[in-house]
C-alpha cells in the first residue's frame, strides 16, 4: 500500500510539473497546529528548497524499497494518501456486505449505493465562508468528491493568512485559489490533484479539465471569483432549505 502511494505521488510530481511535490516534508519549520503554529524564517526556506525535488524519491518496486537520494530531504504525503485510506475503508465495509456506505474524512468522501431511497448528498463547502455551502452534489453507485482548501489548518501572520498547502516551488503556502473541490467516480483520477491544482492557480482549471474530462472541477480564487467545469455546474444542486 505504501508503494502504491509513492508511486502515485511521483506521478504526479511528473503529471503536473512538479506542482505536487511529496518532498516538501523538508519545509520541517511550517507548523499547522492550534497553539503551534510557526513560520520559518526566509533563509530557512530558501536552504530547504534545495531539499525539494520529487526526482530524488527513488522507488524499486522489484525489492520493495524506496529512498530519498539526498541527506536532510523528507516526504509529506498528506495530499495524497489521506483517498487511499478511506478506500481501503469503503473496501472493508463492502467486503462484510455491506452495500451502501459513505466515508468521509477531512474534507474528502466516498460512496457506494445508495442512502435508503434517494442519492447520497455530500456538500461543497464555499471556501470564502467556510461555515457555508455552495452547494449540494448527489452521489449514487461509486463517486468521490475531493476537497482541498487554505481553510482547514492555517493562521494569520502580519495580515497574511498562512496555510498548510506548500507551493514546492516557493516554500511558502499557496496564493490566489482558496479552494478546489473534485467529482469522479474513482479516487486514481481525483487524488492529489486538489493540491497541485491550489499551486497551480486557477488559471492553470480550463487546460487542465481539457485533458481530464472525466473529472468535474470547481476552483474558488482568493478574490472570490469562481471557475467550474460545465459537468460541476450541472451536478451542484442548491442547498436545501432547512426546516423551520
Amino acid at each position: 500500500e505504501v508503494m502504491q502511494v509513492l508511486r502515485t505521488a511521483r506521478r504526479l510530481h511528473q503529471e503536473s510539473a512538479g506542482a505536487f511535490d511529496p518532498t516538501v516534508g523538508a519545509l520541517r519549520g511550517w507548523h499547522f497546529e492550534p497553539g503551534h503554529e510557526a513560520a520559518p524564517a526566509p533563509e530557512e526556506i530558501a536552504q530547504a528548497l534545495r531539499l525539494v525535488n520529487a526526482r530524488h524519491l527513488v522507488l524499486d518496486e522489484r525489492a520493495g524499497t524506496a529512498y530519498l537520494a539526498r541527506p536532510g530531504m523528507g516526504l509529506d504525503l498528506g495530499g495524497v494518501a489521506k483517498l487511499p485510506i478511506l478506500q481501503a475503508g469503503l473496501q472493508v465495509l463492502e467486503r462484510a456486505g455491506v452495500t451502501d456506505a459513505l466515508v468521509n474524512g477531512g474534507g474528502d468522501v466516498l460512496v457506494m449505493g445508495r442512502q435508503h431511497d434517494r442519492p447520497w448528498r455530500v456538500g461543497v463547502r464555499n471556501p470564502s465562508a467556510p461555515a457555508q455551502l455552495l452547494g449540494v452534489l448527489e452521489l449514487q453507485g461509486r463517486g468521490v468528491v475531493a476537497s482541498s482548501g487554505d481553510y482547514e489548518r492555517g493562521f494569520l501572520r502580519a495580515g497574511r493568512r498562512l496555510h498548510h498547502v506548500l507551493n514546492p516551488r516557493t516554500g511558502w503556502p499557496t496564493e490566489g485559489v482558496r479552494g478546489v473541490a473534485l467529482l469522479a467516480e474513482r479516487v486514481e483520477d481525483v487524488n492529489g490533484w486538489g493540491t497541485a491544482l491550489m499551486v497551480q492557480g486557477a488559471a492553470a482549471a480550463p487546460a487542465w479539465h481539457a485533458d481530464h474530462a472525466h473529472v468535474e472541477a470547481l476552483v474558488a480564487s482568493a478574490d472570490g471569483t469562481r471557475w467550474s467545469s460545465p459537468g460541476m455546474l450541472a451536478a451542484l444542486r442548491p442547498v436545501p432549505a432547512r426546516a423551520g
